[in-house]
């Protein structure tokens, strides 16, 4: 963040990982929403759906009645914008202030949130104190700050930013007091300082303009990449998301992907987006459909509640204007959150469900390919039960041809009308069957490679009718 909020004068049930073994975390991993619903009516009720938290980021204004209930209600999950931060947790040394931290994260526990820390190690919001320290002595007070902090919410924080915006855009460090005392070894020292202080919540490194593959983002994964080579505990990556109506998004869920491939997290943390309108809204719903669609994207914060307090209130970049009112991204990104877009993988294959040659063409029949990000393997769920692909008038849906309902079917891309051959139920055994037919969507043959054909077959139990969304 660059001094924001700065106001100083997949299921329908959520699983903790911890509770679950590893078997049962691969089962679950094949669980699909179980046939249409009615849609959340609220953002965190609805990423709720799929095991995800959409919260925001708060700083003061709890006297606010309008402030609070909007908060509350609308979402599941919360990021202090400050009270968190050096600053205000240790103004002098060895002298800790949590107030102002508790008041915030006892109203989120009493609402059952999910809450990320904010910020452990950052160049910005320091007390002077910490400048003038020698490096023996800023070690030292690192580490104990580490440790006084996430100790007194030791239990009760989800993930915490444990090193934020180290990096410059040319992907070189920044030349913080840090890294000019400690040297490159500082992030991972915070890093093992941190997993010692609370070893079960999640630890993460923060930054901004990480909004593709580029220079920082790249250094960024090479770090990354590196520490989880050697065993240092990184369990999460935040992207923060800091967006204008005409931001490129050309590879941003490509970036969010490849930080997950690695086997982190991936989390929007401070997102907002300059502008207005369905331009903006547009840009709300893409971030929300590429993290929806990375299945280790946990959840997404939005850097504030309304226009008037946000620390770009000039740019208006957040979901509800001044007067808490509902803008047009607010629709759009409930609209994501109860539609899930993204890839339909082939348990047996482990291949994609995939249009042709991106073909928009109806009676397309459909095939399994290696999975990409491409838009012709972008499935959107509906809560009226149907498989859409592409968007405008390019959507289409995913239907048996003729409204066959004997074996072997062809699955086809079809103009959406709503029929009963065009809905689809998706089972927990990760099987999904046409409403109309009782079907189980097949992959021909139970083959494997690039190509092979999508149709309908009777329901057997095997791999090759097995998905996961």
């Amino acid at each position: 963040m660059r001094n924001e909020l700065i106001y100083i004068p997949r299921l329908r049930w959520c699983v903790s990982a911890a509770a679950l073994s590893t078997a049962a975390l691969a089962a679950a991993a094949l669980v699909l929403f179980p046939g249409p619903a009615e849609a959340a009516s609220t953002p965190g009720a609805a990423a709720a759906q799929s095991g995800r938290y959409f919260g925001a980021g708060i700083s003061g204004h709890l006297d606010e009645a309008a402030y609070v209930n909007t908060w509350t209600t609308e979402f599941n999950g919360v990021t202090p914008g400050n009270e968190m931060k050096w600053s205000t947790t240790e103004p002098r040394r060895d002298q800790f202030n949590f107030g102002p931290a508790d008041e915030i994260v006892n109203r989120a526990r009493d609402k059952r949130m999910t809450i990320r820390g904010h910020t452990l190690v950052w160049h910005a919001q320091l007390p002077s104190w910490v400048n003038d320290l020698d490096a023996t002595n800023l070690r030292s007070a690192t580490r104990n700050h580490i440790n006084q902090v996430m100790g007194h919410w030791k239990g009760q924080i989800y993930a915490w930013d444990v090193v934020n915006e180290a990096f410059l855009g040319d992907g070189t460090r920044r030349q913080s007091v840090f890294q000019q005392k400690l040297g490159d070894g500082y992030i991972e020292e915070a890093f093992r300082a941190a997993r010692a202080a609370d070893p079960n919540t999640k630890l993460c490194y923060n930054d901004f303009n990480t909004d593709g593959v580029n220079t920082k983002s790249t250094a960024i994964y090479n770090m990354v990449r590196d520490f989880r080579s050697r065993g240092v505990p990184i369990d999460c990556v935040g992207f923060q998301s800091h967006l204008s109506s005409n931001s490129s998004l050309g590879t941003y869920q490509a970036n969010l992907q490849r930080f997950a491939d690695l086997g982190v997290d991936v989390q929007i943390t401070e997102l907002d987006v300059g502008g207005s309108g369905s331009a903006q809204a547009d840009v709300y719903r893409k971030v929300t459909q590429a993290c929806l669609a990375v299945s280790r994207c946990t959840g997404i914060t939005v850097w504030g509640i309304t226009d008037k307090y946000s620390w770009r209130k000039e740019e208006t970049p957040l979901l509800f204007d001044g007067n808490y009112a509902k803008k047009q991204a607010y629709y759009d990104v409930l609209y994501a959150l109860n539609n899930p877009r993204g890839p339909v993988r082939a348990v047996g294959a482990d291949k994609c469900l995939d249009v042709p040659n991106a073909s928009t063409t109806t009676g397309t029949q459909l095939q399994i390919w290696a999975c990409s990000t491409g838009s012709n393997q972008q499935w959107t769920r509906t809560t009226a039960g149907e498989l859409t692909v592409y968007t405008g008038d390019s959507r289409r849906c995913l239907d048996a041809l003729g409204a066959g309902t004997a074996d072997g079917t062809a699955a086809i891309i079809w103009t959406c009308h709503g029929g009963a051959n065009q809905k689809w139920n998706l089972n927990a055994n990760g099987t999904i069957t046409n409403a109309q037919s009782g079907l189980c969507l097949s992959v021909n043959g139970a083959a494997t490679v690039n190509g092979t054909r999508v149709v309908l077959g009777t329901c057997n139990g095997g791999d090759h009718q097995r998905w996961s969304f």
